[in-house]
């Protein structure tokens, strides 16, 4: 272990100030996949498409896949209603690459992949994928596992004693020739920390550190104090792995607004409490625009639609300087007020699921939720406030949650949601008639 861990720190060390590429400058761009991670959507690369559009990648280049039941199995090999094995997700990401080439015209793509995404792109490749992946970018992967252990989390693909990642990992962690780069945070990853008190398990050592998502052959990447999430969203992970993936370093990692983005989407719900990525159909969809200052609507519905069988949404013709309610009422769920900061650019994946309610807010009034799905929050990394003061249950320290609530009073009042220079200010709404509030980031 100490062995590999010295090579690890000397191949994170030569990759911070060397400039390796997955392609040189001058090549014809690759199809670009993107695989989220363990419970989310395709939705959450959102923003690093954007990046890569204002750097002028094509936008038609780029792909997000979605897996059907994106929650793993408790044991990687065994199914489980509304989760996955690792044999049914890579089944589904071997469906997305071909489809891809289809489109594209492409022989091979390039596989971007977070957390459990990142894993399951490596057994894709062994398995299937050798001759249709030109290069992958992983980041945040739990690589060497959450934790290793004969006793705890026992069969979970997350596991660095299970059979399946000890086969991914021995005799080579990367194929010969396969250009992989990881991306990880210095120690701020909450899923490679050396106790196990953010997988369940306090004061119980994980045999994993902050080097675990790091692999022996790969370019590693260290980026500091970003957190899980960030390590695959955040704007200095993309400009790591669009320089891996182009050969040179992006123009900028803004994003250049267009002036009516094209909105669309799916929505989803759960199944048994397990999201789901699947559309539900006789979904309503009503979209709002809302004033900055008090959240109120402006005006009619810009969109009202009931879903079909794929519970596709939209399009809208949307303002890039307008903020947006967007209520979804799925069967059987609560009907969920989502509000969301303008929109930069035009996205294909805003997509929509109800939020559940969980024990403590049936004694609520209203109950306002804060959503962070690209990033977790932390009260050392900037202002963040609900309602003027932080969110109860969010610590100092390596950042845990992306999930925050507020109970209120009945009766419908104004609440600000802020989290670092991003502000949502949202109505509530009563919970005696099933309706809860969403104030999600996009950044």
């Amino acid at each position: 272990m100490l062995k590999r861990r010295c090579f690890i720190a000397f191949a994170v060390a030569v990759a911070l100030v060397l400039p390796v590429s997955a392609a040189r400058a001058d090549e014809k761009p690759l199809p670009i996949l993107f695989i989220h991670g363990n419970g989310d959507n395709a939705a959450v690369w959102m923003t690093t498409m954007w990046r890569f559009e204002t750097n002028g990648y094509p936008s038609a280049l780029l792909e997000a896949a979605d897996l059907r039941y994106p929650l793993a199995a408790a044991v990687y090999d065994q199914r489980q209603p509304a989760h996955s094995t690792v044999a049914e997700a890579t089944a589904q990401m071997a469906d997305a690459v071909d489809a891809l080439k289809r489109r594209t015209g492409a022989a091979k793509v390039v596989l971007v992949a977070h957390a459990r995404g990142g894993i399951l792109a490596r057994e894709y490749l062994k398995k299937r994928g050798a001759g249709s992946v030109a290069a992958m970018v992983l980041c945040g992967a739990p690589n060497h596992g959450v934790i290793v252990s004969e006793k705890l989390l026992a069969g979970s693909e997350f596991n660095g004693a299970s059979a399946f990642l000890h086969a991914l990992n021995v005799p080579r962690e990367i194929p010969a020739g396969m250009r992989v780069m990881t991306i990880r945070s210095d120690g701020n990853d909450k899923y490679a920390q050396v106790d196990g008190r953010f997988i369940g398990y306090p004061g119980v050592a994980t045999g994993v550190d902050a080097a675990g998502p790091a692999l022996a052959g790969a370019d590693n990447v260290a980026i500091p104090r970003i957190d899980h999430r960030e390590t695959a969203f955040g704007s200095e992970a993309f400009a790591a792995m669009y320089r891996f993936i182009t050969g040179r370093a992006p123009r900028t990692t803004q994003v250049r607004r267009e002036r009516n983005p094209i909105l669309e989407g799916t929505v989803s719900a759960f199944e048994e409490g397990a999201a789901t990525n699947i559309g539900v159909a006789g979904a309503v969809v009503e979209v709002y625009k809302v004033s900055t200052k008090t959240g109120e609507r402006i005006g009619n519905a810009w969109l009202r639609q009931v879903t079909g069988e794929d519970g596709h949404w939209g399009p809208l013709k949307a303002e890039s300087n307008a903020a947006y309610e967007f209520v979804v009422a799925a069967p059987g769920f609560p009907v969920t007020h989502v509000y969301r900061s303008p929109f930069a650019r035009s996205s294909r994946f805003v997509d929509l699921r109800p939020q559940l309610l969980n024990k403590e807010d049936r004694d609520a009034g209203a109950v306002v939720y804060l959503s962070r799905p690209r990033g977790y929050l932390g009260l050392e990394r900037g202002r963040i406030a609900l309602d003027g003061k932080p969110p109860p249950g969010i610590e100092a320290g390596v950042p845990n949650l992306s999930l925050a609530r507020l109970a209120l009073a009945p009766e419908p009042t104004t609440v600000t949601a802020q989290y670092g220079r991003e502000r949502i200010v949202l109505r509530s709404w009563p919970l005696r008639d099933n309706q809860v509030s969403v104030a999600e980031l996009t950044w």
